[in-house]
């Protein structure tokens, strides 16, 4: 399904969105560097349910500044979707987000509660929430100097390396590779992942610290319609430990997702099927 595509003007910035199907409005807020592309395919099984719109997070592919790149602020980003919301003039609208979108979805539930029906926060990085986030901090600061001192490919290559991802938005990423993807990317498929890759340098830059250290605001939360979404294939992991941190604070359930961090990917019609049912229940 083609997208229906438009810009909504924020104070700073300008954000770019995609808009499909019908029904009640969907928020996807996407995770880290990658845009509303990385959500194609499972915007594709949800339209025929819901309004999806998918967009990029300001300072991602076609989200724009108005001036010079920002240092990434929740409040910023909270606002930005909040706005969003406001322009499609639907009323509240389920949300989405993973990863640093989860992130931005909790500080939208907390300081805009008008503005959300449900939020689904799919492995969010809530290491201020665990009972010593000091190793975890660690790691996130040592992937920031890294950045600095060696540049952009030899921190991605430690992220992800260090998370279990294969090195490419867009292609399988359910687990490292041993050789080449096993399938030819199609050419929007191809597009979205250079795209992504463009944003590396500013996500490390500007994103990596601030959406580490946000810890979000558990009194406004609980007892809002929030469930923490975790993949099957991220049990055990220190990711598991963030998202049940947050969901132990709130007072909230878990659902489990196909896959690992970016299980969207692999399997998006099972990813968007957990999705609705999720937020059915919510």
């Amino acid at each position: 399904m083609t997208p229906q595509t438009s810009t909504l003007k924020v104070p700073g910035a300008s954000l770019y969105y995609e808009m499909r199907g019908s029904g009640p409005v969907l928020l996807i807020i996407p995770g880290g560097p990658q845009d509303a592309g990385v959500f194609a395919d499972v915007a594709g099984h949800l339209a025929d349910r819901y309004t999806v719109v998918a967009y990029d997070p300001r300072g991602n592919s076609r989200s724009t500044f108005d001036g010079e790149p920002q240092e990434q602020d929740l409040d910023v980003h909270g606002d930005d979707a909040a706005r969003l919301i406001e322009a499609l003039g639907a009323g509240p609208a389920y949300v989405f987000g993973t990863s640093g979108g989860a992130q931005i979805g909790l500080n939208l539930a907390a300081r805009h509660p008008g503005r959300v029906r449900a939020l689904v926060a799919h492995e969010p990085p809530s290491m201020m929430l665990l009972d010593d986030p000091s190793p975890s901090l660690a790691g996130m600061r040592d992937l920031h100097d890294t950045y600095r001192s060696q540049g952009v490919e030899a921190a991605m290559q430690k992220f992800f390396s260090e998370n279990s991802l294969s090195e490419g938005p867009g292609q399988d990423e359910a687990g490292p590779q041993d050789g080449p993807p096993s399938f030819e990317p199609s050419p929007e498929e191809a597009e979205t992942s250079a795209r992504v890759s463009g944003n590396f340098e500013y996500w490390l830059a500007h994103g990596v610290m601030p959406l580490s250290l946000y810890r979000p605001d558990i009194e406004a939360l609980r007892g809002r319609p929030v469930v923490v979404g975790i993949g099957e294939e991220s049990i055990g992991q220190p990711i598991d430990g963030m998202g049940k941190a947050l969901a132990d604070r709130l007072g909230s359930k878990r659902a489990a997702f196909p896959g690992d961090h970016m299980g969207f990917a692999p399997y998006p019609d099972r990813f968007a099927e957990t999705l609705h049912l999720t937020l059915r229940g919510a």
